[in-house]
């Protein structure tokens, strides 16, 4: 049985390997921004401990949590797909350690490695994928008719 991070159960072991040598630890207090919506997304974690929300700019008013993260997740996408901007904020809720990447690095071991490559881009499709069923499902609970989020759909 794989152990790790879910993202990185599914991998090659070879390129899971691989990428995990490209790890460097970090961390990040509670209340640090760790990244801002619309600015260059360079970089990617995995969290390790800790909590962080991903956030929505709305203009006028205070960021919307839409979502929070914690131990075993991705935070940021962006990174790996142009024009390599981040589509929302993340903010720590509480100390957080993690497995930080450098996204050209990582970019460059997916093309080297083509198996390697399509397997972790599919590993992270299917969690943006997941994320956004989640998102649409959050959403009708608030505001679609009763019942709306639910089986069916």
């Amino acid at each position: 049985m794989t152990t790790g991070p879910p993202l990185l159960n599914d991998l090659p072991a070879e390129g899971r390997h691989r990428l995990l040598q490209l790890a460097a630890e970090t961390s990040f207090q509670a209340g640090r921004r760790i990244f801002e919506e619309g600015r260059r997304a360079d970089r990617f974690w995995i969290i390790r401990t800790g909590a962080v929300d991903l956030d929505l700019h709305v203009p006028g008013r205070r960021a919307v949590v839409v979502e929070k993260l914690g131990p075993g997740e991705l935070l940021g996408w962006s990174w790996l797909f142009p024009p390599h901007l981040w589509h929302l904020g993340a903010e720590a809720v509480s100390p957080v350690t993690a497995f930080e990447f450098d996204a050209v690095a990582v970019r460059d071991l997916c093309d080297d490695d083509p198996v390697f490559g399509l397997a972790f881009t599919r590993a992270v499709a299917q969690l943006i994928a997941h994320r956004l069923t989640s998102a649409r499902t959050r959403l009708l609970d608030m505001y679609g008719p009763s019942g709306a989020g639910g089986p069916g759909l």
